[in-house]
């Protein structure tokens, strides 16, 4: 009897080490904390685009030119990064480049590493402090993609079809947690 008990005790204690060890090593992959120690900065240059309709060998042509577009990208709305889950800042713009397709860059921002974070452009308000944490699901969003890096200046293109006018803010959104690390309202220019 004795010995039974003993190996109904081993039993046990190895089926708890197992459950503890499986759910740290869950938790550790759900939550990877080791990123809000590991900042990744990203320096991309504002994007450029070449029309390649206009060849150096084209003849004038006998109609009225028409105003040339500009070289670089326009600036189409701005907005300053506010800090939501973590603090964030730094500077949003929407350009319209020159063959006419658009991209949210993000200037200097700085933030929290995360898992899964995403950028987002959105059509929610952008709310101070925790009323503003879960407000970007609620409505229409876009996802332009993952995260770069936490800190520095990158480019994130809209995809073909998207109207960037019926959308007013950008998010830096942690899709693992359901919640804004920070957030710009759009400002027309």
């Amino acid at each position: 009897m004795g010995r039974e008990r003993r190996a109904r005790g081993r039993t046990l204690t190895v089926g708890v080490l197992v459950m503890a060890v499986a759910g740290a090593g869950f938790g550790l992959y759900w939550f990877q904390p080791w990123k809000l120690w590991q900042d990744e900065t990203v320096q991309e240059a504002l994007p450029v685009t070449v029309d390649a309709s206009k060849t150096p060998a084209e003849a004038p042509s006998s109609r009225k030119p028409s105003p040339p577009a500009p070289a670089g990208p326009v600036t189409l709305a701005r907005g300053e990064l506010i800090s939501h889950e973590h603090e964030t800042s730094g500077t949003v713009r929407l350009l319209r480049l020159a063959d006419g397709t658009h991209t949210v860059r993000l200037e200097n921002l700085d933030t929290s590493n995360g898992p899964d974070l995403r950028v987002w452009l959105t059509d929610a308000p952008v709310r101070e402090g925790q009323a503003g944490w879960h407000v970007f699901d609620d409505g229409k969003y876009v996802s332009l993609g993952k995260l770069k890096g936490n800190k520095g200046s990158q480019n994130y293109a809209l995809p073909e079809g998207v109207d960037p006018a019926r959308y007013s803010s950008v998010s830096i959104w942690c899709d693992r947690f359901d919640v804004s690390f920070g957030a710009a309202e759009l400002a027309r220019t």
